[in-house]
């Protein structure tokens, strides 16, 4: 008995509308279906902005829920069983855990683009507690009901517009990198041991659990559930997992909540505004704390918050990086380490110390003109401001400000 039927996650998030196809256990690069290429021409209104790249995609069979039973003569017909739960799916893009601003869908849309795969591109996960499932029994046997998904896992890295070593801007390929985690549609099914299934389907994933040499495979049972499966040790293995990510995941967590250690900076002598292009308005840091960084005019009282230097700076392939020191209150650019998992999570001033929240990469425009883009280095967000208005403050934005407004200009003073 191989019928299975699909459905979407119940509450579940968008579909992106691509083909389904059947995509085995496999590492495939993934350069299809990206908005933007490496070498393609930008402008200086997009070093503000940056599109994702994916370099590798999995693809695996995985169930989810899953529950060993036996039919027997006069069992047959229509049953609803409960099955366990062997492995919960997240749908997570870098390391938030979630889903977050749009450089995270437009990663996984071009994840089930390149894959020719219907993906969940919003947050969501799969259930973790027990699935009912209603299954018409024709014949006795031995099955195995199950919901199952493909897993698809990878890494991303992200598109800058940047200088070109071979003249004007160009797309490539940043620093940054992380990893996605997320899921096909979700298939319900019953099958047995005789059963015939194609190779790396959820099928035959699900075949697997059933443990078909066993001896209570084969051995004569009541109707009803089976005492022990595969299953049982799959859903221990998955709980394990869970166990040890969420204490990976906590421990991130509180590394990158610890008050930054005061460091020595080597800083460059040249002193910079770091202005909106063509207009007064500038980013001057905070004078209270709990503030953050605003874009003001300079004037005679701005003491100097309005002065920035590079220190600790490195380059790489054209793209520097460097913490941003302040002259005025003495403290380094950064993102609160309590938001900095959130979209437009406000830039603001710290003590400076050895801390990732505190470097970004500055993409520049070509030789000449002093037009850049900023990105964090920890959250691989670019700065921009939602407005152009005095006070405005300077936020991470995961993809960038299309419109320009994350395209600022370095000018010496």
């Amino acid at each position: 008995m191989r019928r299975t039927r699909t459905r979407l996650g119940r509450g579940l998030g968008a579909l992106i509308a691509t083909a389904t196809a059947a995509v085995g256990l496999a590492a495939t690069p993934a350069a299809a279906g990206q908005t933007v290429q490496p070498g393609q021409t930008c402008t200086a209104a997009d070093l503000g902005t940056r599109h994702p790249i994916i370099k590798s995609a999995e693809v695996a069979p995985t169930i989810t829920h899953f529950k060993g039973w036996y039919v027997t003569e006069g069992s047959t017909g229509t049953q609803s069983v409960n099955t366990n739960t062997t492995e919960t799916i997240s749908v997570s893009v870098g390391l938030n855990g979630t889903v977050q601003g749009s450089f995270a869908v437009e990663a996984l849309g071009s994840v089930g683009a390149s894959l020719g795969l219907n993906v969940q591109v919003n947050y969501t996960h799969t259930s973790s507690t027990s699935q009912s499932i209603s299954w018409n029994f024709r014949q006795p046997g031995y099955y195995g009901l199950y919901e199952g998904t493909k897993k698809v896992t990878g890494t991303y890295g992200s598109l800058n517009c940047n200088r070109s070593d071979a003249g004007g801007l160009k797309w490539t390929e940043g620093p940054d990198t992380g990893s996605y985690t997320t899921y096909t549609t979700l298939e319900e099914g019953a099958v047995r041991c005789e059963d015939k299934v194609p190779a790396n389907s959820i099928m035959a994933k699900a075949k697997g659990l059933l443990d078909c040499g066993s001896p209570a495979a084969t051995a004569k049972h009541p109707a009803g559930p089976v005492p022990s499966t595969k299953a049982d040790q799959a859903k221990h293995d998955a709980d394990n997992a869970a166990t040890a990510a969420k204490a990976a995941q906590s421990m991130k967590t509180t590394q990158a909540a610890k008050p930054a250690t005061r460091a020595a900076l080597n800083c460059q002598p040249a002193v910079y505004k770091i202005d909106v292009p063509g207009k007064p308005l500038n980013w001057s840091a905070p004078l209270l704390a709990n503030d953050g960084i605003r874009l003001r005019e300079s004037t005679f009282f701005s003491a100097h918050l309005d002065n920035w230097r590079l220190c600790n700076v490195t380059e790489r392939n054209g793209v520097i990086e460097a913490s941003l020191w302040n002259w005025g209150n003495g403290g380094c650019a950064t993102i609160p380490a309590n938001i900095a998992n959130q979209e437009q999570a406000y830039l603001t001033t710290a003590t400076c110390g050895e801390d990732d929240l505190q470097r970004f990469y500055i993409y520049r425009d070509v030789p000449g003109s002093t037009k850049i883009g900023l990105q964090n280095k920890y959250t691989g967000s670019m700065m921009g401001h939602d407005r152009y208005a005095d006070g405005e403050l300077i936020r991470q934005y995961s993809s960038g400000r299309q419109d320009g407004t994350g395209t600022y200009t370095l000018t010496q003073v």
